[in-house]
């Protein structure tokens, strides 16, 4: 069984019977009593964050998580289809492990899944991707400065801010994580 001092960034744990990812961690060794770990970890299941210290040297239990890459194929009812880019295995995931990724999720896109002991535990897309504009009101003619920005509406669904000369049928590329509006992109 491995310590406190094993806990990095990424990690799993598992404690009172749930899965626990680490988002930070720091070892702090005061000038009086023990060094501990101070943890900030997310529930995997209900996404509840909390804050969790131990102290150091503490048994702590790590589950086993395998990473693999995958690719999305379709959409079936609530769940997503994907397919192992290694070994051609179709996998199901729920809405809940994609959760607000689906808004950028494209068919064909590469993505990594997260598995503990064959569940889906969560899923990282890439840092950015690239979607078309379907739609979004016409810019003004002359207002081709970078002052303001207007909706739009990406091949996937989600909606964007954008700048005002960017036009339906332009491709562009937006932050997963924040979604926001990184540039236009030239085919």
């Amino acid at each position: 069984m491995a310590t406190s001092n094993d806990i990095k960034n990424g990690s799993v744990l598992k404690l009172e019977g749930q899965l626990w990812n680490v988002l930070e961690f720091q070892h702090v060794k005061p000038g009086k009593g023990g060094a501990f770990v101070r943890t900030k970890m997310k529930n995997i299941t209900t996404g509840k964050s909390v804050d969790k210290t131990f102290n150091a040297g503490a048994k702590v239990e790590f589950a086993t998580v395998d990473r693999s890459d995958y690719e999305y194929l379709y959409q079936d009812g609530t769940d997503y289809v994907f397919m192992d880019v290694k070994t051609y295995d179709q996998i199901m995931v729920a809405d809940t492990v994609v959760g607000e990724d689906a808004r950028f999720l494209l068919e064909n896109m590469k993505v990594t899944i997260a598995l503990n002991e064959g569940t889906p535990l969560y899923m990282e897309m890439p840092a950015s991707v690239v979607l078309e504009v379907t739609y979004t009101e016409p810019g003004l003619q002359g207002d081709r400065s970078n002052a303001g920005t207007k909706p739009a509406t990406l091949e996937t669904g989600a909606e964007i801010q954008v700048p005002l000369f960017v036009d339906q049928g332009t491709k562009v590329k937006v932050d997963t994580r924040s979604g926001e509006y990184l540039g236009r992109v030239n085919d």
